[in-house]
């Protein structure tokens, strides 16, 4: 698979992991987790991307940014596409890269592509949402997710020291909230990890 089903992309973000990050939510989840932040990213329709333009949209931020979170949806329910797009940033670009996934790690640990995944994110994020759990800081959204650092370049202070939420206002005017623990504003749909 060539494409990715996207929910949203922010080019700029300081809420979803150490510095400013590009994020990347894909579209699609069937784990259902009660009280999900982002219920709008469960279902399977969404804008497809290709694999190439999502990469070359990152790349071109160059400098900008230190690194790409991808959140979901479910990350590994797209696990191909997301894979190559991590294997292309590792290999073609010095950004750091977290993944957030609902899947708990031996489950990750069972999946074909295992250890590409592990040689290729900096930073895993793993286990279902639990409402009855939440704490909404240190990028985990309840007390159940566990933290995986791969390559030495973060540690869980790094992690810790990210803001819980942010605000960010688009230059067309329009209203994004996104991070662990967005407010929500009115009756937007925010965007989080």
């Amino acid at each position: 698979m060539r494409s990715l089903r996207v929910h949203a992309f922010e080019p700029r973000s300081e809420a979803n992991g150490p510095g400013t990050r590009a994020v990347l939510w894909v579209q699609g989840c069937t784990l259902a987790c009660p009280g999900c932040f982002n219920p709008g990213s469960h279902g399977r329709q969404g804008d497809e991307m290709s694999v190439n333009d999502l990469f070359a949209r990152i790349a071109g931020l160059g400098d900008n940014i230190e690194g790409v979170t991808i959140s979901g949806g479910e990350p590994l329910q797209q696990r191909a596409p997301v894979l190559r797009l991590l294997e292309r940033i590792r290999a073609e670009t010095s950004l750091s890269s977290i993944l957030f996934t609902g899947y708990r790690w031996d489950e990750v640990l069972r999946m074909p592509d295992a250890t590409a995944l592990r040689d290729h994110v900096d930073v895993l994020i793993a286990g279902r949402y639990e409402q009855g759990l939440r704490v909404g800081r240190g990028l985990r959204g309840s007390a159940n997710k566990t933290v995986h650092l791969f390559s030495g370049r973060y540690t869980q202070a790094d992690l810790d020291g990210v803001p819980d939420a942010e605000v960010i206002i688009r230059p067309d005017g329009g209203v994004w909230v996104t991070g662990i623990d967005p407010p929500v504003l009115g009756s937007g749909d925010p965007a989080c990890t």
